[in-house]
């Protein structure tokens, strides 16, 4: 005697759900297909300039027993930050840059260069910045796509800005305080909040020598000592903590410029 067995589904069963498996395969399909994709970012290098830098064994400018460290070109991104590379160009050719300290140095991450400052300290740049037009990309989504992936990523820096609030309050105030990337890897704290508007073309090799410079850091009793202060409201914190990651040497942008070349559009280096 045969052993009973299991009925197969009803055909319609077998039917409906062939036919739903294939629905759902069409329209995951077609979903995906109708995303818009975003456009690629145009990283063409439209513009070149260059940064010669040069040691001092104390921090203080010393015009002669200099070392230099040697020079960075850099290759600028003028199609889609237009604003943001031609205030950068401009305070190159116009020689604002030179003789500005390198004032921070964050060990594998990055330095910053270009603060602003109101007395007539030496080493800093000085306002007014007519010169400059307004940049309003500071404000546009699209100029923050960019990330800081790599070493030699050069970008205006927003969030990690150490002007001056008096300088900041000012309704003509231009921003021209810059950072460079030092690798080994990226920075991703900085990505979103600073525009990335270029990128070391050669003399990678330099920032790696500026990367190696000691820095001021203060002891770990001293760092728990200045967040409970901070915390309290202590206003001395702050200035306590500007002088945090300062050089120990004085590192200085000794000449800057424009490099002019045969082709005005450079092929697209990478984001």
């Amino acid at each position: 005697m045969a052993s009973p067995l299991t009925p197969p589904p009803p055909p319609s069963l077998l039917q409906t759900s062939s036919a739903i498996s294939r629905r759902s395969l069409l329209l995951l399909s077609s979903s995906s297909l109708s995303l818009p994709q975003p456009p690629p970012v145009d990283t063409t290098i439209t513009d070149r300039v260059f940064m010669e830098f040069s040691l001092c064994p104390t921090f203080s400018l010393c015009p002669t027993s200099t070392t230099p460290l040697g020079r960075l070109v850099i290759g600028l991104y003028g199609h889609l930050v237009p604003t943001t590379v031609s205030n950068f160009k401009s305070m190159c050719t116009s020689s604002a840059y030179k003789n500005t300290l390198v004032h921070k140095i964050f060990p594998g991450q990055y330095f910053l260069a270009g603060r602003q400052d109101l007395r007539e300290s030496r080493g800093q740049v000085h306002p007014p910045l007519d010169f400059l037009s307004r940049n309003i990309e500071t404000v546009d989504s699209k100029a923050f796509l960019l990330t800081h992936s790599r070493a030699g990523v050069v970008s205006l820096c927003l969030s990690e800005n150490d002007d001056d609030d008096d300088i900041k309050l000012d309704p003509d105030y231009r921003n021209v305080e810059f950072l460079i990337t030092t690798g080994p890897g990226p920075c991703p704290q900085l990505d979103s909040k600073n525009i990335v508007f270029g990128t070391v073309l050669q003399g990678l090799d330099v920032v790696t020598a500026i990367a190696s410079i000691p820095t001021y850091k203060p002891s770990e009793e001293i760092q728990q000592y200045n967040d409970l202060a901070s915390f309290l409201g202590d206003k001395r914190a702050e200035n306590a903590r500007a002088m945090w990651n300062r050089p120990l040497k004085t590192v200085y942008i000794s000449d800057c410029g424009e490099l002019k070349v045969t082709k005005t559009s450079l092929p697209p280096s990478l984001p």
